[in-house]
């Protein structure tokens, strides 16, 4: 009989930030050993649970019991299983055993065949759910995502925490089974505080309603988190202020919460002199509180607590979350008042003493680096050398004050604050708050030549150094987010987009670390090392592997035109010539390849048929006219352009015999193959286009 399967572990707080994913890992593991012991459709609703103190899944239309099934194990070859008597061999006699049946018994397959063997169908009687269910359970349970476990009491039970109930029902009957020394039951927990007596689960298709009604537990983490969210934005709009709801901390509080009730707390008006990102920011990541911010995105003087504890008196804790919060506050500010004793400028000497790379030398001997890319960068952008110069060199001397220190989330940005109280100019604020980014996926680009030449020096310096001294990134270890780096110096050369030669850009920045620190391998290693991450930035920007490689064969340096690039071959691909072009280009490369002689250029005078005269011609005539759109970066119009040669290459390959017995004539012919190659090539490689 089919009915919805409830399995549900009591635990102690689990981890708030592991908490979904061990919930959903536990679900999808659990589903699937079903669907291997054939006892539950691949279409079959499973839902997953997950609260501080608990996980579970429940599964719909689960089986009770697997059906019998006849298994069809083949043995040995009829030749090898029987003696010169006709007589079973040791061999057969092996299998028949391993398999329960008779010689009587046995069939034989492959009747036809070259080689002819004994078959026993065995029939295999279904396993109850109830048999399968404590092993499926334990072996879910081994693979969840747990780096950190732990043992408890006196067992040797380990888990991510301590277990302390194990309920397993199906429909409204209660399996026998056993999971960390637990003997299954249908009792659980509600709420440790607004309900903390014994509920008793009925059915297990009443298990959230049950929690819900009886124990004050949102068991579901999407619902509960849903509800967080809309109680958030519901208080907010109260004061007719924004509150932002970062993914990761709304995570975080729905794994501490089983019922989210939210309060509004407040702090003194005089803490807003700090700036408020490091409000912010300790607010978030220490407290796990929600700041409000009014229609300017100005910080407010108030923030949201999500509280697991709902009351029809909650100034006590209010007050509680307001007592602790001030001295998180008090502390940014003591830190900004003691970094106002320096200047930025007077911390630069500081970064000698701190160590960058113990191969690289110290920060300061990377700001020293850092400034000579930038300033040449900023050049070749028509911008400012020396205000580039000027924020590199300032760049990274808020890593010596206090609060970076205390918070090194705000690197940068405490740069960007304590520079216009120095009364730097603001391009160079920005310029020191900006060169970090892009810091992740979808994070904003720096914006202006200056601060675009300062993050380009940053991230470059980085991939050339770290990959100069060996450390290449290998599965997922990537200390110094290299990875990261390298995605960071395309974005920005890309989207913004910058008129620069990545090629020329490694170069410049290997010449500041001197090349017998980094020889031209390293430029070499780090190019093609970008060129991995292009590839899969493009592929994220849905182009084929085929486009791709149409580019990136052709190793590009320009990547500000790589885009362009693409989207030509792409119009290109569409037209009705287009396939035919690209497999004719592959031809031409065909025989190309396999050509030891071909004329240096064209000689028209051994031009003897007149299909490669009109080829020649078409040659002539298309070659002004692609030179030209691609100066003017109209990489479209020159790939359109040459679907109009199509006829005159289908002629010359219907008519012409390339490859001659006049050595001249043919070297000629390769010539004209060559410069056609060339022309069809000038915007990628079509010939990848071709299946």
């Amino acid at each position: 009989m089919r009915q919805t399967l409830l399995i549900e572990l009591l635990t102690e707080e689990l981890p708030p930030k592991a908490l979904e994913r061990l919930s959903v890992s536990l679900a999808n593991e659990v589903f699937g050993m079903l669907q291997e012991h054939d006892l539950v459709d691949k279409d079959s609703i499973c839902t997953p649970f997950a609260t501080p103190r608990r996980l579970a899944v429940t599964i719909a239309e689960v089986e009770s019991q697997q059906v019998d099934r006849v298994i069809e194990r083949k043995g040995p070859a009829v030749a090898a299983g029987l003696d010169a008597q006709g007589r079973p061999s040791k061999a057969l006699d092996g299998f028949m055993r391993g398999a329960g049946v008779t010689f009587d018994q046995l069939q034989r397959g492959g009747v036809g065949e070259k080689t002819e063997h004994f078959v026993a169908r065995v029939n295999k009687k279904g396993q109850s759910l109830e048999v399968c269910l404590s092993e499926i359970v334990a072996q879910a349970l081994k693979k969840l995502p747990t780096p950190k476990i732990m043992r408890w009491g006196d067992s040797e039970y380990q888990f991510v925490r301590p277990v302390h109930g194990f309920i397993a029902l199906h429909g409204d009957r209660l399996l026998s089974g056993n999971v960390f020394g637990l003997q299954s039951g249908r009792v659980t927990h509600g709420h440790r505080f607004l309900r903390a007596d014994e509920i008793s689960i009925s059915c297990a298709n009443d298990y959230e309603e049950i929690l819900f009604v009886h124990g004050k537990v949102v068991a579901s983490f999407a619902k509960r988190r849903a509800i967080i969210e809309e109680c958030l934005k519901v208080e907010a709009q109260k004061f007719g202020a924004y509150v932002n709801l970062p993914n990761e901390l709304l995570d975080e509080v729905t794994g501490l919460v089983e019922w989210p009730v939210v309060y509004v707390g407040e702090f003194e008006d005089e803490y807003l002199s700090v700036p408020q990102e490091c409000l912010v920011l300790t607010m978030q990541q220490n407290q796990k509180y929600f700041p409000l911010l009014d229609d300017a995105g100005k910080l407010l003087n108030k923030f949201l607590i999500v509280s697991n504890m709902e009351t029809s008196n909650p100034q006590n804790i209010i007050a509680g979350n307001q007592r602790v919060v001030r001295p998180r506050l008090a502390d940014a500010r003591f830190f900004m008042d003691q970094d106002h004793r320096q200047t930025l400028e007077s911390r630069v000497v500081l970064l000698g003493n701190v160590i960058y790379h113990n191969k690289l030398g110290t920060q300061l001997q990377r700001v020293e680096r850092m400034m000579v890319l930038a300033g040449a960068i900023a050049h070749q952008l028509n911008a400012e050398k020396s205000v580039a110069e000027l924020a590199a060199r300032l760049a990274k001397a808020d890593l010596t004050t206090d609060m970076v220190a205390e918070f090194p989330e705000l690197q940068g940005v405490m740069g960007r604050h304590y520079a216009l109280r120095d009364g730097e100019d603001g391009v160079v604020a920005d310029a020191i708050a900006a060169h970090y980014h892009p810091r992740f996926s979808g994070d904003t680009l720096p914006q202006g030549a200056i601060a675009c030449a300062v993050a380009l020096a940053d991230k470059l310096d980085l991939l050339l150094g770290i990959c100069g001294v060996g450390v290449i990134p290998t599965g997922d270890k990537d200390p110094f987010g290299l990875r990261r780096h390298a995605l960071g110096v395309l974005r920005i050369l890309i989207e913004t987009p910058l008129p620069l030669s990545l090629d020329q850009l490694l170069r410049w920045g290997r010449d500041g670390f001197g090349t017998k620190q980094l020889d031209e391998g390293t430029v070499v290693s780090v190019y093609e090392f970008m060129l991995d991450r292009l590839r899969s930035y493009l592929s994220e920007r849905h182009f084929s592997s085929n486009e791709i490689e149409s580019v990136m064969c052709q190793s590009p340096v320009r990547m500000d035109l790589v885009m362009s690039r693409l989207e030509a071959i792409r119009v290109f691909h569409k037209l009705p010539e287009g396939a035919a072009l690209s497999a004719i280009n592959k031809r031409i490369q065909n025989i190309l390849k396999k050509s030891a002689k071909t004329g240096a250029t064209v000689q028209p005078k051994l031009l003897k048929e007149n299909a490669e005269r009109s080829l020649y011609e078409a040659v002539q005539r298309l070659s002004p006219q692609v030179e030209l759109a691609i100066e003017g970066r109209d990489y479209i119009g020159a790939l359109t352009a040459l679907a109009s040669v199509r006829a005159e290459v289908d002629e010359f390959f219907d008519q012409v015999m390339v490859m001659a017995e006049d050595d001249a004539v043919r070297a000629n012919r390769l010539a004209l193959l060559g410069s056609l190659g060339d022309l069809m090539n000038t915007v990628a490689d079509i010939s990848k286009l071709a299946v």
